[in-house]
């Protein structure tokens, strides 16, 4: 991965984007995007990147800004904080995690409590009721001036290199896509397209996927792919029920499934094809739980792929990915756009 490139990626891993507030985020993907392409904004939040917008066939790729929080529900009297969960938070790794509450006035960085059972344990199945977070406050009125009912709650992780160039870092679920879809239009900016290209840094994907909504709504694409991520299979344990082999430095995931369109997936198999390039696969039969779905079923229907990052940990602040992966993920959807005619016919059966 290019140095500024990697530069960027850790940005925007640095900067928070809670689900329902991507705004500070949004504005590092502009800054870095803007040099090389169109931008727009819209209501939902999300911001637009186009390369040829006029043209007649339009592709659309999304990866989403937001990453799962929480948020404040309540401050008691002794100034422990309450929550409650803004996306798939998991209890089972909430203690004793940092975290910072986006406070209307300040940010307070703060500790993960947790409220003891009978037996000293917590219960079977935690919850975010059975956790408070512990600021160092001895009273209620210490953190009201800073902090209220619906801040948000991120978790406190800063993106780290491990071994074999891969990286650690909490909402690598889905900065990672935001990344991998400005990396892509950088690339497709040094190129003549013969087709619309829109990058999508979308938003509210991990509470209710509104960004990706407005965005096929209002581009009305041709073709929309998303970028996100995957559980991986390679880890112990990870194999139970025995799902489709998916693991890190093995490249690019596509989905397959009912939601996917075959001719999409054909284009970027052929793509992989010519790039000499591993592809894994998994599994969505009826769903995909990504801004896919919301795409899909915008305007008039979308044909849609997803192609995911293979991650480990996810939902939790030591998420773990390949920079080999994304960059793979990059090069497969610059080659796939960049070889487009604008004259697909993306129909599964014809008359």
């Amino acid at each position: 991965m290019e140095k500024s490139a990697q530069n960027f990626l850790f940005k925007l891993l640095e900067t928070p984007s809670p689900s329902g507030n991507e705004a500070e985020f949004q504005k590092v993907w502009i800054n870095y995007v803007k040099k090389f392409a169109k931008i727009d904004t819209d209501e939902a939040g999300n911001v637009i990147a186009s390369i040829n917008p006029e043209a007649d066939f339009k592709v659309l790729i999304s990866g989403h800004a937001d990453e799962i929080c929480m948020t404040v529900t309540k401050i008691d009297e002794n100034g422990f904080v309450r929550f409650t969960n803004a996306g798939g938070i998991n209890p089972h790794v909430l203690a004793g995690l940092q975290v910072e509450i986006l406070g209307f006035a300040k940010t307070i960085p703060g500790v993960i409590g947790f409220t003891l059972n009978n037996s000293r344990e917590l219960p079977d199945k935690p919850k975010c009721k059975d956790f408070y977070i512990d600021c160092g406050a001895k009273k209620a009125s210490e953190l009201k001036k800073y902090i209220r009912t619906g801040d948000y709650i991120v978790y406190r992780s800063s993106p780290q290199l491990m071994l074999n160039d891969r990286i650690v870092c909490k909402a690598l679920d889905d900065k990672t896509g935001s990344f991998i879809v400005a990396e892509v239009i950088r690339k497709l900016s040094r190129k003549k397209v013969k087709v619309g290209v829109f990058g999508v840094s979308s938003t509210g994907e991990e509470t209710n996927m509104r960004g990706a909504y407005f965005a096929g709504a209002r581009i009305k694409p041709n073709i929309g792919i998303a970028c996100d991520v995957t559980f991986n299979t390679d880890t112990p344990g990870s194999d139970e029920g025995n799902p489709p082999e998916v693991a890190l430095d093995k490249g690019p995931a596509l989905s397959v499934g009912s939601p996917v369109n075959v001719k999409v997936n054909e284009l970027l198999e052929k793509a992989a094809k010519r790039l000499k390039m591993n592809l894994q696969f998994e599994l969505t039969p009826s769903r995909t739980c990504t801004d896919a779905d919301q795409i899909h079923f915008s305007g008039k229907g979308v044909p849609v792929a997803l192609v995911s990052l293979p991650v480990r940990y996810m939902h939790s602040p030591i998420e773990m990915a390949s920079l080999k992966d994304i960059d793979a993920i990059v090069e497969l959807l610059v080659e796939t756009i960049a070889k487009l005619t604008g004259k697909e016919d993306l129909r599964p059966v014809k008359p």
